[in-house]
């Protein structure tokens, strides 16, 4: 998963993608101060341990 965090004056908002594509497309169209971060969790399949 993929968070885009916006910060402004009043607000602070989060916009959640499936992709990192969708994400980084999103974040070069966004204006302000922002952050992109990859949410990873700990049972990711990335994470699991493959046995011979």
């Amino acid at each position: 998963m993929w968070i885009i965090t916006v910060y402004s004056k009043e607000n602070t908002t989060l916009f959640e993608f499936d992709t990192e594509e969708e994400a980084r497309n999103a974040f070069k169209k966004m204006t302000g101060n922002k952050i992109l971060s990859e949410i990873v969790y700990f049972n990711d399949p990335c994470f699991t341990k493959i046995t011979a």
